[in-house]
């Protein structure tokens, strides 16, 4: 029998506390959970017992939840746990804080018990896969010193897992991911780019949303209109993902990291490795007219690997059905992308994504959007 997830609740309010122990008392087959009523008494109850959540107030006594959540984003042993944080409607500098500070969600109060049990099953989501990259790298460290196709391998699936946490906060994105990077690789081929330059790509294209996890749900999921405002927010996910990737390691989470790529001799292709990905992450939404985000570049500013990107991100959330709209035809999509080339595109590389469109078509029929790790085995396949 599977066991139970645990779910540490920190409010100084104990009456905060019973009621919501209360209306989650349907979970209580699916998670175990305990209460903290102080910053200091939270850490002190993570230290004692494994925890995979932490749903932790803002406003508390003497250590507020942006202090809980620094003390548990330094420490080796919690800084992989996901903290959502309850926050008031009038603290919105607070917000953007509690993200930077590697906060995983954010719900307003009052508490609505729906939305707090959506979050919660996403950030459980996402420490299983945090958990599980965690014992991959645990395997891997014994195996790196010998420089081996293996290694190559494990780097891969690191990558695309990856990838596919992110998607866990946008769920209804399918293998958009999967087909993204296997567009972006046949672009590049027709483009006649080198053989080194084709194969990161492969690899990093598929995290160009991965900021996206640092978006509120009540945004990445909204089905309507975004309002000015909560575009701005979202476009924010270029930049959170370029932070996440372009990030040093904490020495702290991982301390072995230096020392091992370099008995590989791997840390300089891991370097360019990260490299590539932040700078997709970072800039996949500019144009080539200097009308995108964020930094509003235009022609051969932008970055060939984000050119790329663009062409094969665009066709792909208009080729496929998402929660919001449904799929357009090829022809419409291509309609559509011809009426923007030159502004929104760099003219080389749509011409060679339009020279490959016999391949792109082919591919978008063989990955279909399919929710689970078969995309996994499709990448190691093409590795």
């Amino acid at each position: 029998m599977e066991s139970r997830k645990h779910i540490l609740f920190v409010d100084d309010d104990q009456n905060f506390l019973a009621g919501l122990f209360r209306s989650l008392h349907t979970k209580a087959g699916q998670w175990k959970m305990s209460s903290a009523n102080s910053a200091d008494e939270a850490i002190e109850a993570l230290a004692q017992e494994s925890t995979d959540v932490v749903v932790t107030d803002f406003r508390m006594g003497v250590k507020d939840g942006l202090e809980l959540l620094q003390m548990i984003m330094s420490s080796e042993l919690t800084c992989d746990i996901p903290v959502i944080m309850l926050t008031g409607s009038d603290e919105s500098t607070l917000k953007q804080r509690a993200l930077e500070l590697g906060a995983t969600d954010l719900l307003g109060k009052p508490v609505v018990r729906e939305d707090l049990i959506a979050r919660i099953s996403s950030a459980i989501r996402l420490k299983e896969s945090q958990d599980e990259l965690k014992t991959m790298n645990q395997s891997l460290e014994t195996r790196v010193r010998d420089r081996t196709a293996e290694l190559e391998q494990s780097r891969l699936e690191m990558i695309w897992r990856l990838a596919k946490a992110g998607e866990y906060r946008d769920e209804g994105t399918g293998n958009h991911v999967l087909r993204v990077g296997y567009y972006c690789k046949t672009i590049a081929e027709e483009m006649g780019a080198d053989q080194d330059f084709i194969r990161r790509l492969f690899l990093t294209s598929p995290l160009h949303d991965i900021g996206k996890i640092g978006i509120p749900d009540a945004i990445l999921k909204k089905c309507g209109t975004l309002t000015p405002e909560e575009r701005a927010i979202m476009q924010k996910h270029c930049e959170i993902g370029a932070k996440i990737l372009a990030q040093p390691h904490s020495d702290q989470c991982s301390p072995w990291i230096s020392s091992t790529s370099a008995q590989a001799g791997c840390a300089s292709d891991d370097n360019d490795l990260i490299e590539m990905a932040a700078s997709i992450a970072l800039a996949h939404h500019e144009r080539w007219d200097g009308d995108g985000y964020p930094r509003q570049l235009a022609g051969n500013q932008i970055p060939i690997e984000a050119l790329i990107v663009a062409i094969a991100d665009v066709y792909d959330a208009l080729s496929t059905a998402r929660t919001y709209k449904p799929a357009f035809s090829h022809e419409k999509a291509l309609e559509i992308m011809r009426s923007e080339q030159g502004t929104h595109y760099s003219p080389d590389v749509f011409a060679a994504f339009e020279a490959s469109l016999n391949r792109i078509f082919t591919i978008q029929d063989e990955i279909k959007d399919q929710f689970h790790d078969e995309s996994l085995d499709v990448a190691r396949k093409a590795a």
